[in-house]
């Protein structure tokens, strides 16, 4: 990514940590034996932060990503995310608690190919047993300047607006805590700020905590909060 794509957004909100990691580990076995990928990290996150993840390939802050979502499973530590201790919840806990507290955004935006702009981010929340789940996709996809393209079918729309669903798709629940990884990997600059913007947003206009997993420096010091990964360890840490 172009290191221009940074956004002006500062100052996020002062709070007890939402995300709090202590002495976590995670290994890995290969056919080459044990490979630690996370190597003693701790780290808390308050409310309402931006905070970028930067670190070059194999650095583990993917793996950090998914530690904190619940996708990963630690060897050693412990992590708190939400008041809940995710070492303590079985996998069927630990969907329930992704359900209700976080919201992902992936590089190739992961959208269901068959369905529309609007059945894409609708059907999650009628699995939750959301009431109005077509109204808020609708407004959401409203809010992230899709609502003439709501009919549309994610090969209908371009990469920027594919990623435009992905975002109001993590959104609509509501969830604390977005976590985006590479968010703008397959877009062009112009489009990859819009999406930069529009996660820039969330801290700002609703108080959601984001993460996002960069290996641009320029853009993950453009967050409120830039950690820097390295061989499974936090290197630097600045604010």
């Amino acid at each position: 990514m172009d290191a221009s794509l940074i956004s002006t957004h500062r100052g996020g909100v002062t709070a007890e940590p939402i995300i709090r990691l202590a002495g976590v580990h995670l290994s890995l076995p290969s056919r080459a034996g044990t490979v630690d990928i996370l190597r003693g990290i701790d780290l808390e996150i308050a409310t309402g932060l931006s905070v970028g993840i930067v670190g070059p390939s194999g650095s583990g802050k993917t793996t950090l990503l998914m530690a904190i979502g619940g996708l990963e499973r630690v060897t050693r530590g412990t992590i708190h995310v939400a008041g809940q201790e995710l070492g303590h919840l079985d996998e069927d806990e630990l969907a329930v608690f992704r359900r209700d507290n976080v919201g992902i955004v992936f590089q190739s935006f992961h959208l269901i190919a068959t369905m529309t702009a609007l059945e894409n981010v609708a059907v999650p929340l009628e699995f939750r047993g959301v009431d109005d789940a077509f109204a808020r996709a609708r407004r959401d996809l409203e809010r992230v300047g899709l609502g003439h393209r709501l009919d549309h079918y994610p090969g209908q729309l371009s990469g920027g607006e594919q990623q435009r669903v992905a975002i109001a798709r993590a959104v609509a629940a509501g969830a604390a805590i977005i976590m985006a990884d590479e968010p703008t990997g397959n877009l062009d600059q112009q489009t990859g700020q819009e999406i930069m913007d529009l996660l820039f947003a969330l801290p700002r206009d609703h108080g959601t905590t984001l993460l996002l997993v960069t290996h641009d420096r320029a853009l993950a010091e453009s967050c409120d909060r830039s950690i820097e990964i390295r061989d499974g360890r936090i290197m630097a840490d600045a604010e």
